[in-house]
């Protein structure tokens, strides 16, 4: 009996590691599926002569899906098979984009795109907290710390994949040939979860849809949001940054992209080191503080110096995204987590939509540095209550 016992413990951790493996290359492939997809649907609308004013109109009509969706993901994702789901939303990406393929041969561009991401937008978060919800099952036993920080790496290193990719596809070849390629990724994602086996996981289906939120949970959702704020806020203004107030050219943009995702892979690298080091609590108020002074930096720094600072921006992101991540998973049981996911998405979501708003008002107005400053400004007023409310917590017990 001993010796079986034994026989299994070595087996557990290959078959951890087996798992493991196959996961990353579903969270590789679909990363370079799902952020290909919208780079072609930016580039093809822009070269249609759309502007990109279509390119805003189609970001926005996916912040609402993801509004909308989030909350109702998450219950779908505590009362079916996560892993199933993440497969059906990989399928149906897969055949929406063929069907775009073929669509843009026929049909107005502006029109496809529009409602294939209405679809996309939707399996997209179905895919993205369905699979991220796996994870503490998958690991069991083991380091949840090392498999996300691994995740995020990988979706990052994917998400430069896709940007290396995209422009081959698109420079002197149809949209429908992107489009096909890029389907492929989100079938090899299928067929790797499809062959991937996570051990079974015993939990009671939750018998209503309320999910409570208690102050912890409520502070890390902040946490989240603000950290997804910025983000935003880089993507939404970075090219105007460049552009307009540096008078810089497409390849000084091409730089921003590039420092911010180098910045983000040494974030996942080390996050496993420092998230085990610092008190998440801790973590999220230095890192919101530090992501503050870095943009209100931007005010005084000219173009190549402000690559450091988006390299900075992107290591702290993805740094304090995983350890939120990290610290949802180990607060919140098995069978809630899907929708603690959904509502923490949904506070982001609605926080970026709100920026959107807001840059889309003022952005011809003041200078992309100056907005960069508010924002700041936000951040630090915002991680005084937080400490706050911690503080007040500690207290209490």
């Amino acid at each position: 009996m001993s010796q079986a016992c034994r026989n299994h413990c070595d087996q557990r951790p290959t078959a951890q590691s087996r798992v493991l493996l196959q996961f990353l290359v579903s969270t590789l492939s679909a990363a370079v599926g799902r952020n290909g997809y919208y780079i072609a649907s930016a580039w093809i609308l822009v070269d249609a002569g759309y502007g990109s004013a279509s390119v805003a109109m189609v970001l926005a009509i996916v912040t609402m899906v993801e509004l909308i969706a989030s909350p109702l993901v998450g219950v779908a994702a505590d009362r079916f098979d996560r892993r199933r789901l993440a497969i059906a939303a990989d399928l149906t990406r897969f055949a929406m984009m063929l069907a775009t393929a073929c669509a843009l041969v026929y049909k107005d561009a502006f029109l496809t795109i529009c409602l294939s991401a209405v679809l996309f937008a939707f399996c997209d978060r179905v895919a993205l907290t369905s699979s991220l919800s796996v994870i503490p099952a998958m690991v069991r036993g083991g380091d949840l710390v090392a498999s996300n920080s691994a995740v995020f790496f990988v979706m990052q290193f994917g998400c430069l994949g896709a940007a290396l990719l995209s422009g081959p596809l698109l420079s002197q070849r149809s949209p429908t040939l992107a489009f096909t390629v890029l389907a492929v990724f989100f079938l090899v994602s299928a067929i790797s979860l499809s062959s991937m086996r996570v051990g079974s996981v015993s939990f009671s289906r939750p018998k209503s849809f309320v999910f409570n939120v208690d102050p912890g949970l409520l502070r890390l959702f902040g946490v989240y949001a603000l950290l997804h704020g910025g983000a935003v806020l880089v993507t939404v203004m970075g090219s105007a940054f460049v552009l307009e107030e540096h008078k810089g050219t497409a390849v000084d943009f091409g730089y921003l992209e590039a420092t911010w995702s180098v910045g983000s892979l040494i974030g996942a690298f080390l996050a496993a080191r420092l998230t085990r080091t610092i008190c998440p609590h801790k973590l999220h108020v230095v890192l919101l503080r530090l992501s503050a002074f870095s943009l209100m930096a931007l005010l005084f720094m000219p173009l190549p110096c402000s690559l450091i600072v988006f390299a900075t921006l992107g290591f702290l992101y993805n740094l304090g995204r995983i350890s939120a991540e990290v610290t949802l998973q180990s607060r919140v049981c098995d069978s809630a987590l899907g929708r603690a996911k959904g509502i923490m998405h949904s506070f982001a979501v609605a926080l970026g939509l709100f920026i959107f708003s807001v840059t889309a008002v003022v952005g011809d107005h003041a200078f992309p540095s100056t907005i960069f400053l508010g924002f700041g400004v936000m951040l630090l007023i915002s991680v005084s209550f937080l400490s706050g409310g911690i503080a007040q917590q500690k207290g209490e017990l």
